[in-house]
């Protein structure tokens, strides 16, 4: 796996705090976009002009912004090819001046498409993902407060080299910690612990705290590889592990509590993970598996001694992204078991 080399870009001198400022806007459909009345649902339809032509755009006397359609598609239909594309669009943007950017896109998979390109992200200029809850034509719309709120982190020099930022209801979230926690709600996005960075407040942003970033991972070609997310049930049946270990390229096990699984199915993970790498993490989306407090068949202590990867703190869906892109770029097995020991605070 070769080390990533910085752009000329990467080094870019910190954005002045006065002055105009560019942002440049990605939108790849969602929710905000949507358009249509009836029982049916409504499809994403409105374009990157429609959407920075409303409020959002009239308190933005001191940036410039370029809107840019990439896509029209619900947040079920992004890809890893898409949101490679994201990324190199992001890194030009900012490469030829643009102080942040912003991807705008449906929630359902937004926690999901801010943790790859946080992993990802290899520049100080903000990357912020934002989307709306309620259609525009819904009472309350909050699409409009999302955009206005996300395009003021991007142009906010104090939010460089933060990672990719996730901003809905004027909560800044590090895309290391966003869950979204709600189908429905206003609030659906909430952080892990220690919470959210910051908040906007009277149209500025209220920085509450930091993260610690770690180096980008490398930037694969494409992602051509299977990772399966495997939950541990109550009574669980082995052959649904047999199963996915029979054509996946990696495993992520979310175990019970802190990191434990039947007995039968410990026997089938030892056997993946003679083979391929089997990340262990808990179910439960908070704390850490453990090391050494449970013995016995199937618990942790088990799994981590016949081969399994200690996943730490990581939540089961970032696991299985973090292993996705590392088997992407050609990772060796040392080289995935120290990447994921690194990203195990979570």
């Amino acid at each position: 796996m070769d080390t990533p080399q910085p752009s000329p870009g990467a080094a870019a001198p910190d954005v002045p705090a006065t002055g105009r400022r560019r942002v440049t806007t990605y939108f790849l459909g969602g929710t905000i976009s949507m358009t249509g009345e009836g029982g049916h649902g409504a499809p994403p339809t409105l374009g990157a002009d429609r959407l920075v032509a409303g409020p959002a755009a009239g308190p933005l006397v001191d940036v410039d912004l370029d809107a840019v359609d990439l896509a029209q598609v619900s947040s079920a239909r992004i890809t890893f090819d898409l949101l490679l594309e994201v990324l190199a669009l992001a890194r030009r943007a900012v490469d030829e001046g643009a102080s942040g950017v912003v991807v705008v896109q449906g929630t359902d998979t937004l926690e999901e498409t801010a943790y790859v390109l946080d992993l990802l992200w290899d520049r100080p200029e903000p990357l912020v993902l934002t989307g709306a809850m309620r259609r525009p034509s819904a009472p309350g719309a909050d699409g409009p407060a999302n955009l206005l709120a996300a395009i003021t982190v991007a142009a906010t020099p104090a939010c460089r080299d933060l990672g990719v930022l996730v901003v809905l209801d004027d909560v800044v979230h590090a895309a290391r910690r966003a869950h979204k926690a709600h189908p429905s709600a206003t609030d659906a996005f909430r952080s892990s612990a220690p919470g959210p960075l910051g908040e906007l407040l009277e149209g500025e942003v209220a920085l509450l705290g930091t993260v610690l970033r770690l180096p980008a991972l490398p930037t694969p070609a494409t992602v051509d590889v299977h990772v399966d997310l495997l939950t541990a049930l109550l009574g669980d049946d082995p052959r649904r592990y047999a199963g996915a270990a029979a054509t996946a390229d990696g495993l992520v096990v979310a175990g019970l509590g802190a990191g434990h699984v039947a007995p039968e199915v410990a026997d089938v993970l030892a056997e993946a993970a003679a083979r391929l790498p089997v990340v262990l993490v808990s179910r439960t989306g908070t704390g850490s598996v453990h090391r050494r407090t449970y013995g016995g068949a199937g618990s942790e202590v088990d799994l981590l001694d016949r081969g399994l990867l200690h996943g730490g703190r990581l939540a089961p869906l970032r696991a299985r992204l973090l292993l996705t892109l590392l088997l992407a770029a050609g990772a060796s097995r040392d080289e995935v078991a120290a990447t994921v020991a690194a990203h195990a605070s979570g």
